[in-house]
Formats: C-alpha cells, structure tokens, sequence
C-alpha cells in the first residue's frame, strides 16, 4: 500500500530531571532506551536538552521541532520536574507520551534511586490541572526495554492522532434519505481537529467528464488489470471508465485538500450515479483504501473517519462493511461448529458490502467455498435500477468476493444526535469459510457477538457501518480515542461482565 495520504510519525524523547536528584541519572536512562528502541527497530530521536526548568522545557520543544520531531516521549528518568515536564504537552503541536523510569539493581537504591514511579503521579495530576491530553501506557513505569516497547505502542497512537488533526473529509452529494443511519452531525468532527468539504453529485460529475480523454487513462488502466488478474477482470471494457474516476477522486483530492496534509472522501453511490456515470464506484473506492484514501459508501462521513483511524493505526488497508445478517444455522452447522467449537451461532455474522474492501483483502482461492475477488455487477442494483434484464450494464464495478480470513478489528467513532462523541471496538477474526454469498463479504466472528450487537449497538444507536482494520488493533485504537477525548468507548464484554442494560435474570 502506497501510504503517502498517512503520516510519518517522527518520534522524540525528552528526558526530564528533578533538580534535586542526579541529572546524569536521567541523561543514562534515556541514552539506554534511544539504544534498546534501536534493537526493536524504531527509530528514537533523542533530543540533547534535558528539561529541569521551564526555560529548559521551551528550549527542548524547539530542539524537538529542529529535529524534526512530530511526536514526543517525555521520559521521567528520576522524579521529574512537575510543571516544566507538562508545559511540554502544553507547547508541543503534536501527541505526547509520558512514561517513567524503573529502578534497575538493588545493590544500587541510593544514588542510582530515581523515585520516577512517585513522579508519574505528580506528572499526571499536572497534566490533569492544565486540562492536557497525553498518552499513558496502562504501565507506564519500566526498564529501558520495556519503555522501548511502550514507545513503539505509541507510533500508530501518534499517527492516528496526527492523521485526524491534519483530516479533510470530502463529501459528494447529501446523505441518503433512506439512510438515517449516516446522517449524523459534524461539529463533533470540527471538535477532533477535522475539516469537512461537502459537494454536490453534480459537481463530482462535472469534474469526471472534464477528465474525458485524459492522457493517464491508459496507465491506470493497465494497473487495474495487473492487480486484477485474468480472472478478477471480468469486464475489461468497464476499466477506462473507472481509470477515469480514479483520476477524477485523486485530481480533486490534491486540489482540495487546501489546508489539510490528508483526505478520506464520503461519497453518495447510489441511485443516481451508476445511470449517469456508467458504471458502480465500488472498485475504484477501494484502490484509493488501498492507498490510505478511503471513500466510505453512502456518504457516511463518520464511516470515513473511521476508516481512516483505521488505516492510521494499522498502517494498512482497511474496508467499511454493513453489520449485516446472521449465519444460516446449516451454514454454521455444518461448515464453522466443527472446525471453531469455541463459537455459538450468535458470535458469528456476516459483515458485507457491494464491493469496496480492496483487492488486496479479498481471498485468492477458492478453498471452502470461498469465492475468489473479481469485478461483477450489483445484484440489488441491478434489480432495482435495470429491472433484471438479462446482461447488466452500469451496475457492473463492484469488487466481488470472499474477504481474506484472519484477525481483524470492528469500530466506529460515531456523533450522537446531541453531538457528543462514541465508539466501540471489538476484536475477533475473519473465518476461511465461504459465505456462498455475493458483494464483497465475509462471516466474522466476535466473542460474545450477540449481547454486544443488542447492548452496545444496538442500544448505543449506532448506525449498520462498521469499519473493519485487519489484525487486532483494538489497544491502539481505544488508546488513539482516549488521546483524543473521546470518553465514552464500548467493548465486548465477557460472560461474566453484564452489560448496564442487561436483564439479571
């Protein structure tokens, strides 16, 4: 995946030093977790000016900014300064880590006693004083490879939290009327840090006839068939069409992004656009999710937002699917009860879409009556908009196809209609089990799944989108929604941990 519409995070630590304890005691400290990151692969800039002051602290931001630096680790190495450590958080523009010193020998509790687990303490009622979002690791005291790895748990926190401060959203055409469930409001967005481009349908087809003939058609079209295969290019006379609404998204997305270093785009795709473009959008939506670009069907801005969290987090392509039905019983009988008896039919449902989870994520075989991606037609669309006749013609371009099994993550940031902010994410795994089905569509299974849909989904009011990341993601994307001052975050309880609205009996 081309991650170029991503951020790169740059990752600086700052040691901070109480000036009644040892500075060098800090100073080593921070030299050892620059060289344990090094041994993990990440890569630490250690800035040179060692915060005991609050001149100290403004002159480490500025070093961190000459760096380069986009995100910081302050790191207490011993007790720690308590307003010139949080003045950090106040003056830095980007996200900010705090995490502590352990003490290394017990032959050495006198001059080599740092005391930082006490000075996490006052670091966090600090921060809290001058109402200050930082990242706190769930334990955030350690040894300098233990630190390491909880910096390198903060690089997709920080990326996530840098890819939506610096997000435009582009929309085209208003939401849909029978879908209330992606009508929501966007100051919430404005709240985040988001801007939002709303455009007319009209718009978006003006701009795709002006790319008419377009001299770069013929190259996009050759890599859609590349990715695509003998076998997924099932209608190759549809590829200069979509080659020239893939030009058209990423021409108006350099151009409009104005402001803004990222895009995701929310676009209305049905009714009117396959009549008047000439084909479905679904497969050229998901090349540019491929790319970090997603476009979420039916305008759902905060499936867009959430894709793009996603993809941010997971430094992956990521997919929108519907919540959308349950496992036959003889399908769940027969083909997942023998082979995953830790499931109930009510863990499992099947999450699908018309076509836009990238090729990349689709299945390459056909094992299990998994069906292998291609481009096909819209069967709901064709029946609707074509009335069932015998070829179809411009409900083709959806992306068909068995989504790839594996772990993966299920989410959403979501407005309530009083514009507050929640979400919920839950992670469980993609099953090798073909859903004999069509769109792009796979059978996920979530432990717990059935009280979670009726207690969190359900009665939390969220809308049938789900955005879906590959892998379990579920830490960093509730440490990245924390950062981020969202406050209330569900998740999938355990049999043993009702749910507030829960029947006891």
């Amino acid at each position: 995946m081309q991650n170029r519409n991503l951020p790169e995070v740059k990752l600086g630590i700052i040691a901070v030093s109480r000036d009644c304890f040892i500075r060098s005691l800090s100073e080593n400290r921070r030299h050892a977790v620059v060289e344990a990151a090094t041994r993990i692969g990440l890569a630490l800039e250690e800035i040179p000016v060692t915060v005991e002051n609050e001149r100290d602290a403004l002159r480490a931001v500025e070093a961190a900014c000459a760096q380069g630096c986009n995100a910081l680790l302050v790191f207490l190495g011993n007790f720690g300064p308590e307003t010139p450590e949080t003045l950090i958080a106040q003056r830095f523009k980007g996200p900010v880590m705090y995490a502590a010193a352990a003490e290394e020998r017990g032959d050495d509790l006198i001059n080599g006693r740092g005391d930082a687990y006490c000075g996490m303490l006052n670091c966090s009622y600090n921060l809290g004083l001058r109402h200050l979002r930082a990242y706190i690791p769930p334990y955030p005291v350690g040894t300098a490879e233990e630190v390491a790895r909880m910096a390198q748990g903060f690089v997709p926190i920080a990326r996530a939290a840098l890819g939506l401060s610096g997000l435009k959203i582009i929309t085209f055409g208003p939401r849909p009327q029978d879908f209330f469930a992606c009508n929501a409001p966007i100051k919430p967005l404005y709240d985040l840090g988001v801007e939002v481009e709303e455009n007319s349908e009209l718009d978006l087809l003006v701009s795709y006839h002006g790319h008419e003939g377009d001299p770069r058609i013929g190259e996009v079209v050759q890599d859609m068939a590349a990715e695509l295969g003998v076998s997924g290019n099932t209608y190759p006379d549809l590829l200069p069409r979509m080659a020239q609404f893939e030009l058209t998204l990423l021409d108006w997305a350099e151009e409009h992004r104005g402001a803004r270093d990222y895009v995701a785009f929310a676009d209305k795709c049905w009714p009117a656009f396959p009549k008047e473009f000439g084909f479905e959008p679904c497969y050229v939506n998901s090349r540019l999710a491929s790319r970090g670009i997603p476009v979420a069907c039916e305008v759902d801005i905060y499936g867009a937002l959430s894709e793009y969290l996603g993809a941010c987090v997971s430094n992956d392509a990521v997919t929108l699917l519907d919540i959308n039905n349950s496992v036959p019983r003889d399908l769940f009988d027969t083909d997942i009860a023998p082979r995953f008896p830790g499931y109930q039919p009510s863990d499992t449902f099947m999450g699908f879409h018309c076509g836009n989870t990238p090729f990349c994520k689709l299945s390459r075989k056909a094992e299990n009556h998994q069906k292998p991606g291609k481009i096909n037609y819209q069967i709901i669309q064709h029946r609707l908009l074509e009335k069932g006749q015998d070829e179809p013609d411009f409900t083709r371009g959806t992306l068909e196809g068995d989504i790839e099994s594996g772990p993966m993550t299920l989410f959403r940031l979501q407005s309530t209609a009083g514009c507050g902010l929640r979400a919920y994410v839950a992670e469980g795994e993609i099953l090798p089990v073909g859903t004999r089905s069509f769109g792009g569509i796979g059978i996920i299974a979530i432990p717990e799944m059935g009280r979670f849909y009726r207690h969190v989904l359900i009665e939390g009011r969220f809308p049938h989108h789900g955005a879906v990341a590959f892998g379990h993601h579920g830490r960093a994307i509730f440490e990245a929604l924390r950062l981020m001052g969202v406050e209330e975050i569900a998740h999938n309880q355990g049999k043993d941990r009702p749910y507030p609205t829960e029947c006891p009996f």
